[in-house]
């Protein structure tokens, strides 16, 4: 590991806006309460990388509590940085693994997720990695609460239609979809956020996908 990753690694471990792995345990069905001690709704960013879509949301809506969460200490180390210095207090990150979430969150706690230019996981010995796999879906029917919803934006086509799919093959209900973002109606101030690696596929004339839905 680069002595960047290892200060950025050795930094958030003096945040106040970062859990790592079982630091956040005791948080569990009480992070309105525990962490940002009110009793605003939770939205998750899962796979956030450096954050910029949560923070992003953070910005615009403080009466929401927004969550990150990733793996790599060294990509929420941006966007945990950035909120702190500019005290955003409805923002946090949490380090994990995603395919623990149960263990992190409790039934109904959790009131919309964003999956933002996620890992597509293209080859097909690896559908069950992708974010919204049956198996994901069946995690977050667990912590969202009813009508909760997940927003799916996406550079990679195949996820976008595979998505799709599994929208119509587990009769889950579909809010919003288009194959080209920024040519529909559907933009507003939070779909207008974009990421780093967004404004490179967009330079690239690359057709962003985005959906909405929910399981019930």
């Amino acid at each position: 590991m680069g002595k960047d990753k290892l200060r950025k690694f050795s930094e958030i471990n003096e945040f106040s806006n970062v859990y790592q792995l079982e630091e956040g345990y005791a948080n569990k069905g009480k992070w309105a309460q525990a962490h940002f001690k009110n009793e605003n709704p939770l939205v998750l960013e899962l796979a956030c990388g450096k954050g910029e879509y949560a923070l992003g949301m953070a910005r615009i809506y403080p009466d929401k509590n927004y969550m990150g969460l990733d793996l790599k200490g060294n990509r929420i180390w941006r966007g945990a940085k950035s909120g702190m210095e500019e005290n955003i207090t409805n923002l946090a990150f949490l380090r994990i693994q995603i395919e623990d979430i149960l263990d992190y969150f409790g039934p109904a706690e959790v009131a919309e997720i964003w999956i933002t230019f996620a890992d597509p996981q293209p080859r097909e010995s690896r559908e069950k990695k992708r974010l919204t796999s049956s198996i994901f879906i069946e995690k977050y029917r667990q912590i969202l609460k009813p009508g909760g919803k997940i927003n799916l934006k996406t550079d990679n086509d195949m996820l976008y239609h595979y998505t799709l799919d599994k929208i119509a093959e587990l009769n889950l209900v579909l809010h919003k979809s288009t194959a080209d973002l920024y040519q529909s109606d559907l933009v507003d101030d939070v779909l207008s956020i974009k990421t780093h690696y967004e404004n490179i596929y967009l330079k690239k004339q690359k057709n962003i996908n985005y959906v909405q839905f929910s399981l019930s």
